[in-house]
């Protein structure tokens, strides 16, 4: 039993981490803030010659193919210069496939996540005796340390080696294919999204995750604190 206790408690130490980023990756996705944001940051209506109306229509229609559509590949028409315009190409629209084949990986890795974490602490909060509260404290300071751990590597790695060449290699690795060699002067894909609204969308990513993490974590290392105190005073 106690072998099952310790697995089930590292399990939810290597499980938190990627609860927390799973987590920001959907809310970052499903931002239309954070796209029209983007949009305006980085003057996307002048670059496509879309209004910030074409423009918002067109988030609202790629957040919905991501995440409550069963479309297989999107068809995304919007009005340009008073007349309907297909804003992907056959290229843009066949590696939009392959992202949200990650985006929907991603939501199931945060529902599985979620269930796991949920059912352990709720085990822990409400069914063990009380001294399970303090595993699963020490659990959560771990999980969340190694949360900001590999956020601070992966600020550093961008600081040395640069975000340019960071995110390279995550489509190298995240893509079997070479649909994401766009034209940025050709494919409205790359004009929506330019690197640099990537590079905010990482930052805010490395915010949110760290932020998530260090709460979960001073608020854990509190509670621990004070069960000591009031083992001392017993």
């Amino acid at each position: 039993m106690k072998i099952l206790a310790t697995i089930a408690k590292w399990l939810f130490i290597l499980t938190l981490p990627a609860l927390i980023i799973t987590a920001t990756i959907r809310i970052e996705f499903g931002s239309l803030w954070l796209y029209q944001n983007g949009f305006e940051k980085y003057d996307v209506s002048q670059t496509t010659g879309l209004s910030e109306t074409e423009l918002a229509k067109a988030a609202s229609g790629i957040i919905n193919y991501y995440f409550h559509s069963d479309e297989e590949y999107i068809n995304l028409i919007v009005p340009k210069d008073g007349e309907p315009f297909e804003l992907f190409n056959e290229r843009e629209v066949a590696h939009l496939k392959d992202v949200k084949a990650l985006v929907q990986l991603n939501s199931h890795l945060l529902m599985g996540t979620a269930i796991y974490i949920g059912v352990y602490a709720g085990i822990c909060l409400f069914w063990r005796r009380k001294r399970y509260w303090r595993n699963l404290a020490r659990a959560t300071v771990t999980g969340s340390s190694i949360t900001l751990g590999m956020i601070v590597a992966l600020g550093v790695g961008s600081m040395v080696g640069s975000f340019d060449r960071l995110f390279l290699q995550f489509h190298f690795l995240a893509f079997t294919n070479e649909l994401w060699m766009l034209d940025p002067a050709r494919d409205y894909l790359i004009m929506l999204f330019p690197e640099g609204f990537w590079f905010d969308v990482a930052m805010l990513f490395g915010q949110i995750t760290a932020g998530v993490a260090g709460t979960l974590l001073g608020v854990s290392a509190w509670y621990l604190r004070r069960a000591r105190k009031q083992d001392l005073r017993k």
